[in-house]
């Protein structure tokens, strides 16, 4: 699996297994936190932005939606 991380305008790919390893505990966290409810918001992206493009949005929604998290509008 690739990591990357949003940092000052861009995406960065995670390099190194700890910070990888640190990074995916910390949304493990921040997931299993939400006891009573949650709503995950995924942006539509915008192709005019190279930080935000649909694509990258777009796997993660249909990802999302293939494990079971029903879709709200």
């Amino acid at each position: 699996m690739g990591v990357i991380s949003f940092v000052g305008n861009n995406w960065k790919k995670i390099h190194k297994d700890t910070r990888k390893k640190y990074l995916i505990n910390a949304y493990r966290v921040l997931l299993t936190r939400a006891r009573q409810g949650m709503v995950i918001v995924i942006p539509e992206g915008n192709i005019e932005d190279h930080s935000s493009q649909p694509e990258f949005y777009n796997s993660t929604f249909e990802y999302l939606k293939s494990i079971g998290i029903n879709e709200i509008n």
